[in-house]
């Protein structure tokens, strides 16, 4: 974000944090947060409306009362009511933003619960599948499949086998991916996650799988490397044959064997 809407998201951020410091109950407010960003998105009249920044702040929240006070609760509607006060730059940023707040009030309940790593595995792991199953991956994102029949696969997929805050971050990401890749939605959730917890998150390709110790031992050689607290995310890919593949952000360190000779097929032909 540039401008005027990085100060706007700070003030928003705030009356998030506020709301989860005062008891809100963040399942609810996430899924509040979502119903409103969903209204934001099917009218393009109300998304003028209250990001105008030539409009006067008091009136726009007084819009948002009108159109949200009778749908959410007092949080939700503080929260709300503080974002359209702001100065956005652009209608993108506050329906993000609405979004991003969303999400992080889901992710709340799940570090309040212990299940903060839980969560972000799953979601990779449930990327991960179904960008590896296309027909899977068909149906979850198919215009034309209707929502009801996308929640109902993502609920086989994932009820009672992953945390409640998998679940409907999952099914948010299907249902509303506001014009972008099921994959492009999970990755920016997972930004947010791990934003929100200020660590970086490393994903680390590998032959097989690594076991707890040395996922543990990997983790804090990287964080001693960045200065953070790494969350690692693995994928299993038996074509890298050895070594380790390491993304963090555009940062790409490949040891992998694969790597390797093809390092060496391309000497040898030069």
């Amino acid at each position: 974000m540039q401008g005027s809407s990085r100060g706007a998201l700070a003030a928003s951020q705030q009356a998030l944090e506020a709301a989860l410091r005062d008891g809100a109950d963040g399942t609810v407010l996430g899924d509040e947060l979502f119903a409103v960003d969903a209204a934001l998105e099917s009218s393009a009249a109300l998304r003028r409306a209250v990001a105008d920044p030539s409009r006067d702040g008091t009136a726009k929240a007084a819009l948002a009362d009108r159109l949200f006070g009778a749908r959410v609760g007092a949080a939700a509607l503080k929260v709300v009511s503080t974002i359209v006060q702001q100065r956005w730059a652009s209608e993108r940023d506050l329906t993000d933003t609405v979004e991003s707040l969303a999400v992080q009030a889901v992710l709340a309940v799940a570090e309040r619960g212990g299940r903060a790593d839980r969560v972000e595995d799953e979601l990779f792991r449930f990327e991960r599948l179904v960008a590896a199953t296309p027909q899977l991956r068909d149906v979850l994102t198919d215009r034309t499949v209707p929502g009801a029949a996308k929640a109902e696969v993502v609920a086989t997929l994932l009820d009672a086998k992953a945390a409640p805050e998998t679940l409907r971050l999952a099914r948010q990401a299907v249902l509303a991916p506001r014009g972008r890749r099921f994959s492009a939605v999970v990755e920016e959730y997972l930004d947010i996650a791990s934003t929100r917890r200020a660590q970086l998150t490393a994903t680390v390709t590998s032959a097989v799988d690594l076991d707890p110790q040395q996922r543990d031992r990997m983790a804090a050689a990287l964080g001693s490397i960045y200065g953070r607290t790494i969350h690692l995310n693995t994928v299993v890919d038996a074509s890298v044959i050895g070594g380790i593949r390491v993304q963090i952000g555009d940062e790409v360190v490949d040891g992998t064997v694969l790597r390797k000779l093809d390092s060496a097929r391309r000497h040898m032909g030069a």
